[in-house]
């Protein structure tokens, strides 16, 4: 980072240069770090999830709020978030979102109930619907042309490899200290961050000619998204014909259309419409949105595999997908040299092709057995289909829209790969709660239980694997119950592993379909998503 500039030159809303005092180091060492707090935050959740399922006594239901909620209000509000900062100034609404999620975390980790932890989720979601599109826009205004592609090298690079450590530190302090501290650690981070954007971070933005802030269309598709994901998390528990599930899905739907009518009225649209004209960038999202929707179902039933079927402890469920995570980081620079050479097309035929391969190879192993020769093959396999895809995504994304709109196309695919995880993850939980129970009174039956234990088990069903046999069982009976329990969940497990695979062929086949061979770029492309 020493070989940047000492200074930013760009100039501050009141107009004038900078002083010296705003380092460009300072300034990625912020945007990493509060960029890593999002990253971390999201994987490392999901690895504590089983200890959290146990001290609260969560149900799927509850587990599923506690990421979708997150999600629900980062996926809705992103692109809302980066037009404030435009608007009023971007360092100021980045420290805005930085705090917000600050005070989040703090009421997640002391959290005394699962409703509690939902509702701090949510407002984490705002948090980073806020900051996270002011890391790119930071470095995009405090930066020249000849030197950001370096600067954003160096973000996606430390920012990645903060990511990559989310589910190892999320297991080790689930085992270690307790999942709490999975959320009390972005405190210390979240000062060290605010302490530098106030004394080393410029303010820029562009309060009279920057876009509009789309409230409407934020509001609509806040309103459509939610009730739509209430809608589908319910019906698992009520069913389609329940007034208030289908109300909300009539709701979700409504709000989804009526987001997509305004977004062609209003004068400055959160998501303009008209990027979608291009084969190539519509194609590239639709891919987006069936690829990421599998892998979301993964990353969110995978620990609960691992750490309540198979016995891992959080640290080794999180150290599990240390393969995935290395060969994206190894290869992804491969993979874009590639694409300069032979075109986007074929990888993103290739690469969610071999991801299905790796989704399908998570729905082999049962009960027990060596990771090398259970999970191991299938992180790997998946992790080489990602790494295949992942640059070439971006290069299409980037490269098929006008550079004056990099940043918008960015936020489109950034928006809709979490809007794919929010919707797969409700949908997901409604299919493997139904295969779960057919597939749990096949498996007491089999083993002989007694009636009146399998009527006394009702009210662990909806905790998947998480149930527990009742109090005062002979051992034997207690036995056969747990074994029941967890050769359940692993059949309601091989088929959302189904599902996600054939979500990632049909990706592959968008990409066949919809992607041009070598489409024309008009702007250079940019780094991540």
């Amino acid at each position: 980072m020493a070989a940047f500039p000492a200074s930013c030159s760009v100039g501050a809303p009141g107009g004038g240069p900078i002083g010296r005092r705003y380092s460009k180091a300072w300034i990625l060492v912020a945007t990493i770090l509060g960029s890593s707090m999002a990253f971390i935050d999201g994987t490392a959740v999901n690895v504590a999830l089983p200890m959290m399922q146990r001290e609260l006594g969560a149900t799927l239901t509850e587990l599923q709020w506690v990421i979708e909620a997150y999600a629900l209000f980062l996926a809705s509000l992103l692109l809302v978030g980066g037009s404030l900062g435009d608007r009023l100034g971007r360092r100021r609404v980045f420290v805005a979102g930085i705090v917000i999620f600050a005070v989040a975390s703090v009421w997640a980790g002391v959290a005394p109930g699962a409703g509690h932890l939902i509702a701090a989720r949510a407002l984490q979601g705002v948090g980073g619907a806020l900051f996270v599109p002011g890391c790119l826009a930071l470095i995009g205004a405090c930066f020249t042309d000849e030197e950001r592609g370096k600067a954003l090298g160096t973000w996606s690079g430390a920012s990645g490899l903060m990511a990559a450590m989310g589910p190892l530190l999320g297991g080790f302090l689930a085992d270690t200290v307790g999942w709490r501290w999975v959320f009390f650690i972005n405190v210390p981070i979240a000062v060290v961050v605010i302490a530098i954007a106030v004394l080393r971070v410029p303010e820029s933005g562009d309060p009279t000619g920057g876009r509009r802030v789309d409230w409407v269309g934020g509001l609509l598709v806040t309103v459509g998204l939610g009730a739509l994901v209430y809608g589908l998390i319910e019906s698992a528990n009520r069913g389609f014909g329940d007034p208030v599930v289908a109300a909300s899905i009539v709701v979700g739907i409504g709000g989804l259309a009526g987001f997509v009518f305004a977004e062609t009225r209003v004068h400055s649209p959160m998501m303009p419409l008209g990027v979608f004209r291009s084969r190539s960038f519509a194609g590239a999202n639709i891919l987006t949105l069936l690829l990421y929707a599998g892998l979301g179902g993964a990353l969110f039933f995978l620990p609960l595999n691992l750490v309540l079927v198979q016995g891992y402890s959080a640290t080794q469920a999180g150290a599990a997908l240390l393969p995935f995570i290395v060969l994206i980081a190894v290869l992804s620079r491969f993979m874009g040299g590639l694409v300069a050479r032979t075109g986007a097309k074929l990888p993103l035929v290739v690469g969610p092709s071999v991801a299905g391969v790796g989704f399908l190879l998570f729905a082999v192993p049962g009960v027990g057995g060596s990771y090398w020769t259970t999970f191991f093959p299938a992180v790997v396999v998946f992790g080489l289909g990602m790494s295949i895809t992942v640059a070439p995504l971006v290069t299409v994304v980037m490269g098929t829209v006008d550079q004056s709109l990099s940043g918008l196309a960015s936020g489109i695919n950034n928006a809709i790969s979490r809007v794919a995880s929010l919707l797969a993850l409700a949908v997901f939980g409604m299919v493997a709660l139904a295969l779960f129970n057919g597939a749990l009174d096949s498996q007491l039956a089999d083993a002989g239980v007694p009636t009146q234990v399998v009527e006394q088990l009702e009210g662990e069903r909806a905790k998947l694997a998480g149930a527990e046999a009742p109090a005062g069982l002979a051992p034997g009976v207690a036995a056969a119950v747990d074994r029941a329990i967890d050769r359940a969940f692993v059949q309601a497990f091989r088929g959302i592993m189904v599902i996600s695979a054939l979500l990632a062929f049909a990706s592959a086949l968008t990409a066949l379909v919809a992607i041009e061979r070598r489409p024309a770029p008009r702007g250079q492309p940019a780094v991540g998503t």
